[in-house]
C-alpha cells in the first residue's frame, strides 16, 4: 500500500481544518454562558433552553421541515418520470430541449431563478406562501433528483421488466413491483438531496415566499444581521446534530444490508 508524502498530508490537514474549524467554533460557543459570542464566559446550556422557549425561531423551522418534506416528495416523483423518459425513450423528438428544462436549474444561478419564479407568480396572481415556496424549490431540486435516478437507470437490468411482461403484468404493475424496488436506493438518494436542498435554501424562497412563510435560513439570516447570539449558535448545533445522526444511521443501515446481501 502506498503511503501518503508529508505534503499531502498537510494539505488533507489543512483542507479538513478550513471546512471542519468554523464549524466545531460554532458548535463550541453554542455552549458559551455569555452573550458575546467572541468573549468565553464560560460552560453553559442556557442557549439551548432559550431556544426551546423561541416561538418564532420554532415555527420557522417546523415550516422549513413541512416545506422540504413536500418539495422533496414532489421533486423525486416527477425526477423519477423524467429519469425513466431520459432512460427508456431514447433519441425521441424534443429530447434535447426536455433534458435542458429539467436540468436547467443546476447550472442556472439561484438568483435568475428566484426572481423568474417570481415573476411567474406575480403575472398569474398567485398569493405567495406556502405552496409558492413548495413549487419553487422542487423545480431547484427537480434535476438533482432526475440525475441520481437516471444514473440508476442506465446501468438498470432490463431483462427483468421483460421477464414480468412476459408473464401477463402491466407497464404500470411491472414499474411498481419490478423496477421501483430495484432503483429505490437512489429514488431515496434523491429524495434526501432534494430534502437537504430545501432545507438549505435561502435565496429562492427569499424570492418566492409571502406574509407567513419565513423558512428557517431566511429566520437565522434576519436574526444573524442584527447581531449574532449563542441562540442561533445552539439552533445551528442542533441542526448539525440532527444531519449527523441521519448520516451515520443511514450508513449504518446500508452496511447492514450490505452483511445481509453477502450472507445470502
Amino acid at each position: 500500500m502506498k503511503r501518503l508524502g508529508p505534503g499531502l498530508i498537510l494539505a488533507l490537514v489543512a483542507g479538513f481544518a478550513f471546512l471542519y474549524l468554523p464549524i466545531l467554533a460554532l458548535i463550541a460557543y453554542s455552549f458559551n454562558a455569555s452573550r458575546l459570542v467572541t468573549v468565553w464566559g464560560g460552560f453553559s446550556t442556557h442557549w439551548y433552553g432559550a431556544l426551546v422557549h423561541n416561538e418564532p425561531l420554532l415555527d420557522a423551522a417546523w415550516l422549513s421541515l413541512r416545506l422540504a418534506c413536500v418539495s422533496a416528495t414532489l421533486a423525486t416523483a416527477l425526477g423519477t418520470l423524467a429519469a425513466l423518459a431520459l432512460a427508456r425513450h431514447g433519441r425521441f423528438r424534443g429530447r434535447t430541449l426536455f433534458s435542458g428544462m429539467v436540468l436547467a436549474p443546476l447550472v442556472m444561478p439561484e438568483v435568475i431563478t428566484g426572481l423568474s419564479l417570481l415573476l411567474l407568480f406575480v403575472a398569474t396572481d398567485i398569493e405567495r406562501g406556502f405552496w409558492t415556496v413548495t413549487i419553487a424549490h422542487a423545480t431547484f431540486s427537480l434535476g438533482f433528483a432526475c440525475i441520481v435516478i437516471q444514473a440508476r437507470l442506465v446501468g438498470f437490468d432490463r431483462s427483468l421488466e421483460e421477464a414480468a411482461q412476459d408473464l401477463g403484468a402491466t407497464p404500470l404493475a411491472t414499474f411498481w413491483t419490478v423496477t421501483l424496488p430495484l432503483i429505490w436506493p437512489a429514488v431515496a438518494a434523491a429524495w434526501m438531496l432534494a430534502f437537504t436542498l430545501s432545507l438549505d435554501d435561502l435565496v429562492i424562497a427569499s424570492f418566492t415566499t409571502g406574509p407567513g412563510a419565513t423558512t428557517l435560513p431566511m429566520r437565522l439570516y434576519s436574526a444573524v444581521r442584527l447581531g449574532v447570539s449563542p441562540e442561533i449558535n445552539a439552533a445551528c448545533t442542533l441542526m448539525i446534530g440532527a444531519v449527523a445522526v441521519a448520516v451515520i444511521a443511514a450508513s449504518l443501515l446500508l452496511k447492514r444490508e450490505r452483511m445481509v446481501s453477502a450472507d445470502k
